[in-house]
Protein backbone atom coordinates (compact mmCIF):
# COMPACT_ATOMS: atom_id res chain seq x y z
CA UNK A 1 0.00 0.00 0.00
CA UNK A 2 1.08 3.52 -0.39
CA UNK A 3 3.00 5.18 2.51
CA UNK A 4 0.86 7.94 2.73
CA UNK A 5 0.94 11.86 2.61
CA UNK A 6 4.59 12.40 4.33
CA UNK A 7 6.19 15.23 2.27
CA UNK A 8 5.74 17.40 -0.59
CA UNK A 9 2.93 16.42 -2.87
CA UNK A 10 4.21 18.08 -6.05
CA UNK A 11 7.08 15.77 -5.11
CA UNK A 12 4.89 12.93 -5.19
CA UNK A 13 3.36 14.20 -8.28
CA UNK A 14 7.02 14.39 -10.02
CA UNK A 15 7.37 10.37 -8.79
CA UNK A 16 4.36 9.74 -10.33
CA UNK A 17 4.34 11.84 -13.97
CA UNK A 18 8.34 9.30 -13.72
CA UNK A 19 6.58 6.22 -13.87
CA UNK A 20 3.55 6.84 -15.70
CA UNK A 21 5.92 7.16 -18.54
CA UNK A 22 8.48 4.42 -18.15
CA UNK A 23 5.63 2.23 -17.51
CA UNK A 24 3.78 3.30 -20.22
CA UNK A 25 7.23 2.62 -22.36
CA UNK A 26 8.43 -0.32 -20.59
CA UNK A 27 7.45 -3.48 -18.65
CA UNK A 28 6.50 -3.49 -15.32
CA UNK A 29 9.56 -5.76 -14.14
CA UNK A 30 12.30 -3.78 -16.40
CA UNK A 31 11.85 -0.45 -14.30
CA UNK A 32 13.21 0.07 -11.23
CA UNK A 33 12.45 2.47 -8.45
CA UNK A 34 15.80 3.83 -8.89
CA UNK A 35 15.22 4.87 -12.75
CA UNK A 36 11.77 5.87 -11.86
CA UNK A 37 13.66 8.56 -8.94
CA UNK A 38 16.27 9.30 -11.92
CA UNK A 39 13.78 10.30 -14.10
CA UNK A 40 11.67 12.56 -11.76
CA UNK A 41 15.22 14.14 -10.91
CA UNK A 42 14.88 12.99 -7.25
CA UNK A 43 17.19 10.61 -5.29
CA UNK A 44 16.57 7.16 -4.19
CA UNK A 45 15.59 7.16 -0.37
CA UNK A 46 12.90 9.91 -1.58
CA UNK A 47 10.73 7.39 -3.41
CA UNK A 48 10.27 5.48 0.13
CA UNK A 49 8.93 9.13 1.88
CA UNK A 50 5.57 8.53 -0.63
CA UNK A 51 5.55 4.89 -1.62
CA UNK A 52 6.25 1.68 -0.02
CA UNK A 53 6.70 -0.27 -2.83
CA UNK A 54 6.96 0.36 -6.71
CA UNK A 55 3.77 -1.92 -6.43
CA UNK A 56 1.68 0.94 -4.73
CA UNK A 57 3.40 3.19 -6.71
CA UNK A 58 2.05 1.21 -10.22
CA UNK A 59 -1.61 0.67 -8.43
CA UNK A 60 -1.74 4.52 -7.64
CA UNK A 61 -1.53 4.81 -11.34
CA UNK A 62 -4.38 2.34 -11.93
CA UNK A 63 -6.77 4.06 -9.63
CA UNK A 64 -6.09 7.35 -11.08
CA UNK A 65 -6.90 5.68 -14.78
CA UNK A 66 -9.98 4.43 -13.17
CA UNK A 67 -10.95 7.57 -11.95
CA UNK A 68 -10.27 9.53 -14.77
CA UNK A 69 -12.09 7.11 -17.09
CA UNK A 70 -15.22 7.23 -14.65
CA UNK A 71 -15.12 11.23 -15.10
CA UNK A 72 -15.00 11.19 -18.93
CA UNK A 73 -17.62 8.45 -19.68
CA UNK A 74 -20.26 9.26 -16.39
CA UNK A 75 -21.75 12.11 -17.88
CA UNK A 76 -23.13 11.81 -21.77
CA UNK A 77 -25.12 14.40 -23.18
CA UNK A 78 -27.90 13.41 -25.39
CA UNK A 79 -31.88 13.23 -25.46
CA UNK A 80 -32.34 9.49 -26.49
CA UNK A 81 -30.20 6.51 -25.09
CA UNK A 82 -29.61 6.60 -29.18
CA UNK A 83 -28.04 10.09 -28.71
CA UNK A 84 -26.25 9.08 -25.45
CA UNK A 85 -24.46 5.88 -26.73
CA UNK A 86 -22.85 7.80 -29.55
CA UNK A 87 -21.72 10.51 -26.90
CA UNK A 88 -20.40 7.57 -25.17
CA UNK A 89 -18.85 5.88 -27.74
CA UNK A 90 -17.02 9.64 -28.71
CA UNK A 91 -15.91 9.77 -24.54
CA UNK A 92 -14.29 6.29 -24.91
CA UNK A 93 -12.75 7.26 -28.49
CA UNK A 94 -11.14 10.67 -27.14
CA UNK A 95 -10.28 9.05 -24.05
CA UNK A 96 -7.52 6.45 -25.79
CA UNK A 97 -6.34 9.43 -27.76
CA UNK A 98 -5.68 12.11 -25.35
CA UNK A 99 -4.43 9.97 -22.89
CA UNK A 100 -2.38 6.56 -24.75
CA UNK A 101 0.25 6.86 -21.61
CA UNK A 102 -2.62 6.31 -18.78
CA UNK A 103 -3.99 3.55 -21.38
CA UNK A 104 -0.84 1.83 -21.61
CA UNK A 105 -0.14 1.33 -18.11
CA UNK A 106 -3.51 0.17 -17.50
CA UNK A 107 -3.07 -2.53 -20.35
CA UNK A 108 -0.19 -4.37 -18.29
CA UNK A 109 -2.62 -3.69 -15.04
CA UNK A 110 -5.24 -5.23 -15.98
CA UNK A 111 -3.25 -8.55 -16.26
CA UNK A 112 -0.94 -8.19 -13.28
CA UNK A 113 -3.57 -7.27 -10.86
CA UNK A 114 -6.96 -8.03 -12.93
CA UNK A 115 -9.39 -6.36 -9.78
CA UNK A 116 -8.86 -3.16 -11.56
CA UNK A 117 -10.18 -4.79 -14.79
CA UNK A 118 -13.06 -5.54 -12.92
CA UNK A 119 -13.44 -2.09 -11.33
CA UNK A 120 -12.83 -0.80 -14.98
CA UNK A 121 -16.27 -3.20 -15.87
CA UNK A 122 -17.67 -2.17 -13.37
CA UNK A 123 -17.55 1.41 -14.18
CA UNK A 124 -18.50 0.95 -17.95
CA UNK A 125 -21.53 -0.97 -16.91
CA UNK A 126 -22.94 1.66 -15.03
CA UNK A 127 -22.01 4.57 -17.66
CA UNK A 128 -23.67 2.43 -19.96
CA UNK A 129 -26.62 1.67 -17.66
CA UNK A 130 -26.72 5.48 -17.70
CA UNK A 131 -26.69 5.97 -21.70
CA UNK A 132 -29.43 3.33 -21.88
CA UNK A 133 -31.52 4.60 -19.14
CA UNK A 134 -31.58 1.14 -17.35
CA UNK A 135 -28.95 -1.78 -16.00
CA UNK A 136 -27.01 -3.94 -18.39
CA UNK A 137 -25.50 -7.04 -17.74
CA UNK A 138 -21.72 -8.86 -19.27
CA UNK A 139 -22.96 -10.20 -22.17
CA UNK A 140 -24.12 -6.36 -23.52
CA UNK A 141 -20.87 -5.20 -21.88
CA UNK A 142 -18.63 -7.58 -23.78
CA UNK A 143 -20.87 -6.38 -27.39
CA UNK A 144 -20.50 -3.12 -26.60
CA UNK A 145 -17.18 -2.12 -24.74
CA UNK A 146 -15.03 -5.05 -26.72
CA UNK A 147 -15.68 -3.98 -29.46
CA UNK A 148 -15.37 0.13 -28.75
CA UNK A 149 -12.48 -0.42 -26.49
CA UNK A 150 -10.02 -2.17 -28.64
CA UNK A 151 -11.58 -0.19 -31.92
CA UNK A 152 -10.44 3.08 -29.65
CA UNK A 153 -7.03 1.91 -28.55
CA UNK A 154 -6.11 0.34 -32.17
CA UNK A 155 -6.93 3.74 -33.47
CA UNK A 156 -5.05 5.53 -31.06
CA UNK A 157 -1.72 3.60 -30.57
CA UNK A 158 -1.36 2.06 -34.10
CA UNK A 159 -3.90 4.48 -36.78
CA UNK A 160 -6.03 1.19 -37.25
CA UNK A 161 -8.07 2.76 -39.71
CA UNK A 162 -11.09 2.78 -37.20
CA UNK A 163 -14.79 4.78 -38.21
CA UNK A 164 -16.20 5.91 -35.25
CA UNK A 165 -19.47 6.11 -37.03
CA UNK A 166 -19.37 2.43 -38.29
CA UNK A 167 -18.69 1.22 -35.00
CA UNK A 168 -21.18 3.45 -33.23
CA UNK A 169 -23.72 1.82 -36.47
CA UNK A 170 -22.72 -1.92 -35.05
CA UNK A 171 -23.17 -0.56 -31.61
CA UNK A 172 -26.59 0.58 -31.99
CA UNK A 173 -27.92 -1.65 -35.22
CA UNK A 174 -25.39 -4.79 -34.93
CA UNK A 175 -23.79 -6.24 -37.62
CA UNK A 176 -25.71 -9.39 -38.93
CA UNK A 177 -28.53 -7.71 -39.43
CA UNK A 178 -31.87 -10.06 -40.36
CA UNK A 179 -29.57 -13.32 -39.49
CA UNK A 180 -31.03 -15.39 -36.45
CA UNK A 181 -28.96 -18.65 -35.25
CA UNK A 182 -29.27 -22.37 -34.00
CA UNK A 183 -27.55 -22.85 -30.80
CA UNK A 184 -26.74 -26.76 -31.45
CA UNK A 185 -24.80 -25.67 -34.76
CA UNK A 186 -22.92 -22.79 -32.66
CA UNK A 187 -22.18 -25.00 -29.50
CA UNK A 188 -22.57 -28.42 -30.85
CA UNK A 189 -20.36 -30.90 -31.71
CA UNK A 190 -16.74 -31.25 -31.06
CA UNK A 191 -13.21 -29.66 -31.53
CA UNK A 192 -10.21 -31.08 -33.04
CA UNK A 193 -6.95 -30.29 -30.73
CA UNK A 194 -3.89 -29.39 -32.98
CA UNK A 195 -1.61 -32.24 -34.01
CA UNK A 196 1.12 -33.35 -31.27
CA UNK A 197 4.27 -34.33 -33.53
CA UNK A 198 5.44 -37.47 -32.14
CA UNK A 199 9.08 -36.43 -32.58
CA UNK A 200 10.56 -32.88 -32.17
CA UNK A 201 13.18 -31.29 -33.58
CA UNK A 202 15.91 -29.24 -31.49
CA UNK A 203 14.26 -25.88 -32.82
CA UNK A 204 10.74 -27.03 -31.96
CA UNK A 205 11.55 -27.99 -28.62
CA UNK A 206 13.64 -24.96 -28.00
CA UNK A 207 10.26 -22.86 -28.74
CA UNK A 208 8.48 -24.95 -26.98
CA UNK A 209 10.59 -24.56 -23.89
CA UNK A 210 10.58 -21.14 -24.12
CA UNK A 211 6.42 -20.84 -24.79
CA UNK A 212 6.55 -22.44 -21.73
CA UNK A 213 8.97 -20.33 -19.72
CA UNK A 214 8.01 -16.59 -21.52
CA UNK A 215 4.11 -17.79 -20.43
CA UNK A 216 4.87 -18.47 -16.61
CA UNK A 217 7.72 -16.12 -15.47
CA UNK A 218 8.01 -13.83 -18.52
CA UNK A 219 10.26 -12.91 -21.29
CA UNK A 220 12.26 -10.51 -19.09
CA UNK A 221 12.12 -12.80 -16.23
CA UNK A 222 13.61 -15.94 -18.23
CA UNK A 223 17.15 -16.72 -19.23
CA UNK A 224 18.78 -18.40 -22.48
CA UNK A 225 20.06 -20.62 -20.26
CA UNK A 226 16.64 -21.98 -18.78
CA UNK A 227 15.06 -22.15 -21.71
CA UNK A 228 17.94 -24.45 -23.43
CA UNK A 229 17.74 -26.28 -20.08
CA UNK A 230 14.03 -27.00 -20.70
CA UNK A 231 14.73 -28.63 -24.01
CA UNK A 232 17.81 -30.61 -22.87
CA UNK A 233 20.27 -28.51 -25.13
CA UNK A 234 23.34 -26.61 -24.64
CA UNK A 235 23.18 -22.52 -25.26
CA UNK A 236 25.31 -22.90 -28.10
CA UNK A 237 22.57 -24.45 -29.24
CA UNK A 238 20.08 -21.84 -28.96
CA UNK A 239 22.04 -19.33 -31.12
CA UNK A 240 22.29 -22.30 -34.15
CA UNK A 241 18.30 -21.35 -34.42
CA UNK A 242 18.13 -17.88 -33.10
CA UNK A 243 19.84 -14.69 -33.33
CA UNK A 244 18.49 -13.15 -30.49
CA UNK A 245 16.37 -13.69 -27.43
CA UNK A 246 13.94 -10.99 -29.58
CA UNK A 247 14.07 -13.04 -32.55
CA UNK A 248 13.00 -15.94 -30.60
CA UNK A 249 10.11 -13.98 -28.87
CA UNK A 250 8.89 -12.96 -31.98
CA UNK A 251 8.89 -16.09 -33.48
CA UNK A 252 7.09 -17.47 -30.17
CA UNK A 253 4.17 -14.77 -30.65
CA UNK A 254 3.72 -15.87 -34.52
CA UNK A 255 3.48 -19.42 -33.34
CA UNK A 256 1.08 -18.25 -31.01
CA UNK A 257 -1.13 -16.54 -33.72
CA UNK A 258 -0.56 -19.39 -36.30
CA UNK A 259 -1.80 -22.19 -33.15
CA UNK A 260 -4.98 -19.82 -32.75
CA UNK A 261 -5.81 -19.41 -36.58
CA UNK A 262 -5.53 -22.85 -37.28
CA UNK A 263 -7.17 -24.57 -34.28
CA UNK A 264 -10.02 -22.17 -35.48
CA UNK A 265 -9.93 -22.60 -39.16
CA UNK A 266 -9.50 -26.00 -39.35
CA UNK A 267 -12.68 -26.45 -37.09
CA UNK A 268 -14.87 -24.30 -38.75
CA UNK A 269 -13.72 -26.24 -41.90
CA UNK A 270 -15.76 -29.20 -40.97
CA UNK A 271 -17.94 -30.94 -43.34
CA UNK A 272 -20.91 -30.54 -41.07
CA UNK A 273 -21.01 -26.96 -41.03
CA UNK A 274 -21.07 -26.41 -44.27
CA UNK A 275 -24.57 -25.05 -43.93
CA UNK A 276 -23.84 -22.40 -41.33
CA UNK A 277 -24.64 -19.02 -42.00
CA UNK A 278 -22.87 -15.57 -41.29
CA UNK A 279 -23.67 -14.95 -38.22
CA UNK A 280 -23.71 -18.66 -36.89
CA UNK A 281 -20.15 -18.96 -38.53
CA UNK A 282 -19.01 -15.97 -36.61
CA UNK A 283 -20.11 -16.94 -33.29
CA UNK A 284 -18.71 -20.58 -33.76
CA UNK A 285 -16.09 -19.27 -34.73
CA UNK A 286 -15.82 -17.11 -31.11
CA UNK A 287 -16.74 -20.36 -29.01
CA UNK A 288 -13.61 -21.98 -30.74
CA UNK A 289 -11.53 -18.90 -29.89
CA UNK A 290 -12.93 -19.17 -26.25
CA UNK A 291 -11.83 -23.15 -26.12
CA UNK A 292 -8.17 -22.36 -27.39
CA UNK A 293 -8.38 -20.08 -24.23
CA UNK A 294 -9.97 -22.09 -22.08
CA UNK A 295 -6.24 -24.70 -22.50
CA UNK A 296 -4.02 -22.19 -23.66
CA UNK A 297 -4.33 -19.04 -20.81
CA UNK A 298 -0.67 -18.12 -21.21
CA UNK A 299 -1.05 -16.41 -25.16
CA UNK A 300 -2.80 -13.27 -23.72
CA UNK A 301 0.68 -12.94 -21.26
CA UNK A 302 2.86 -13.56 -24.12
CA UNK A 303 0.96 -11.37 -26.44
CA UNK A 304 0.78 -8.35 -23.92
CA UNK A 305 4.35 -8.56 -23.13
CA UNK A 306 5.76 -8.37 -26.22
CA UNK A 307 3.64 -5.07 -26.76
CA UNK A 308 6.77 -3.28 -24.99
CA UNK A 309 9.11 -5.72 -26.08
CA UNK A 310 8.23 -6.60 -29.87
CA UNK A 311 5.70 -4.02 -31.20
CA UNK A 312 6.00 -4.62 -35.07
CA UNK A 313 5.61 -8.56 -33.75
CA UNK A 314 2.58 -7.55 -32.30
CA UNK A 315 1.09 -5.38 -35.26
CA UNK A 316 1.68 -8.72 -37.23
CA UNK A 317 0.02 -10.83 -34.81
CA UNK A 318 -3.25 -8.92 -35.39
CA UNK A 319 -2.74 -8.16 -38.90
CA UNK A 320 -3.03 -11.95 -39.59
CA UNK A 321 -6.29 -12.05 -37.66
CA UNK A 322 -7.19 -9.37 -39.44
CA UNK A 323 -6.32 -11.16 -43.09
CA UNK A 324 -8.22 -14.60 -41.83
CA UNK A 325 -11.75 -12.26 -41.61
CA UNK A 326 -10.97 -11.02 -45.02
CA UNK A 327 -10.39 -14.26 -46.65
CA UNK A 328 -13.44 -16.20 -45.38
CA UNK A 329 -15.17 -18.07 -47.87
CA UNK A 330 -18.35 -16.30 -49.46
CA UNK A 331 -21.50 -16.01 -47.86
CA UNK A 332 -19.31 -15.59 -44.24
CA UNK A 333 -17.60 -12.03 -44.72
CA UNK A 334 -18.73 -10.11 -41.78
CA UNK A 335 -20.14 -7.06 -43.73
CA UNK A 336 -22.63 -9.81 -45.31
CA UNK A 337 -25.56 -8.55 -44.00
CA UNK A 338 -24.83 -4.84 -44.76
CA UNK A 339 -22.00 -4.17 -47.12
CA UNK A 340 -22.10 -0.55 -47.04
CA UNK A 341 -20.14 -0.88 -43.23
CA UNK A 342 -16.69 -0.58 -43.35
CA UNK A 343 -15.03 -3.78 -43.51
CA UNK A 344 -11.66 -2.71 -41.86
CA UNK A 345 -13.67 -1.44 -38.61
CA UNK A 346 -16.16 -3.80 -38.14
CA UNK A 347 -12.92 -6.64 -38.42
CA UNK A 348 -11.42 -4.41 -35.45
CA UNK A 349 -15.02 -4.75 -33.52
CA UNK A 350 -15.29 -8.32 -33.68
CA UNK A 351 -11.39 -8.76 -32.87
CA UNK A 352 -12.19 -6.66 -29.70
CA UNK A 353 -15.75 -8.69 -28.81
CA UNK A 354 -13.35 -11.83 -28.89
CA UNK A 355 -10.74 -10.48 -27.17
CA UNK A 356 -12.19 -9.20 -24.20
CA UNK A 357 -14.50 -12.15 -23.95
CA UNK A 358 -11.60 -14.03 -23.88
CA UNK A 359 -10.36 -11.80 -21.30
CA UNK A 360 -13.15 -12.73 -18.96
CA UNK A 361 -12.66 -16.18 -19.06
CA UNK A 362 -9.15 -16.52 -18.60
CA UNK A 363 -8.21 -14.47 -15.96
CA UNK A 364 -11.84 -13.62 -13.58
CA UNK A 365 -11.63 -16.45 -10.67
CA UNK A 366 -15.23 -16.59 -10.86
CA UNK A 367 -17.23 -18.84 -12.95
CA UNK A 368 -18.67 -17.37 -16.21
CA UNK A 369 -21.58 -19.37 -18.26
CA UNK A 370 -19.83 -18.70 -21.49
CA UNK A 371 -22.27 -20.35 -23.45
CA UNK A 372 -25.02 -18.20 -22.21
CA UNK A 373 -23.46 -15.30 -22.61
CA UNK A 374 -21.95 -16.52 -25.81
CA UNK A 375 -26.00 -16.73 -27.29
CA UNK A 376 -26.77 -13.14 -25.83
CA UNK A 377 -23.97 -11.55 -27.69
CA UNK A 378 -25.26 -13.17 -30.82
CA UNK A 379 -28.47 -11.74 -30.69
CA UNK A 380 -26.91 -8.16 -29.89
CA UNK A 381 -24.63 -8.90 -33.05
CA UNK A 382 -27.77 -9.28 -35.21
CA UNK A 383 -29.33 -6.77 -33.65
CA UNK A 384 -27.23 -4.24 -31.70
CA UNK A 385 -29.44 -2.43 -29.08
CA UNK A 386 -31.75 -1.47 -31.42
CA UNK A 387 -34.82 -3.01 -29.76
CA UNK A 388 -34.59 -1.34 -26.55
CA UNK A 389 -33.87 1.86 -28.36
CA UNK A 390 -36.50 1.76 -30.54
CA UNK A 391 -38.95 1.62 -27.34
CA UNK A 392 -37.49 4.55 -26.06
CA UNK A 393 -37.52 6.94 -29.04
CA UNK A 394 -39.49 9.70 -28.41
CA UNK A 395 -43.01 9.40 -30.42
Amino acid sequence: MASGNRGNPETAERLVAAAVALFSRKWYGTVSIAEICRAAGLSNGIFYRYFDTKEALFKVILGRVLNQVREAVEQVEGTTPRQRLRHFAEAIFRFSQEHPDLVSVFREGQYRFFDFERRLVAIYLRSLGGALGREVGLAEYLFALGGLRFCAINRAFHAAPVQLETACDILTDGLFRGFTFDPDKVFGGTATPRPVALEESARERLLRSGRKLFGEKGFFETNIHEVTSGAGLSVGAFYTYFESKEAFYAEIIALVGHDVRAFISSNLAEPGLASLNALEYELRGLWLWLVYVSIDKHCYDLVREAEFVLPVAVREYYGAFAAGYRQRPPGFRVTEAVPALDEATAIEYLMGLAHYFGLETAFDEAPVNARVLAEAIGGYLARGLSDFLTQQEPL
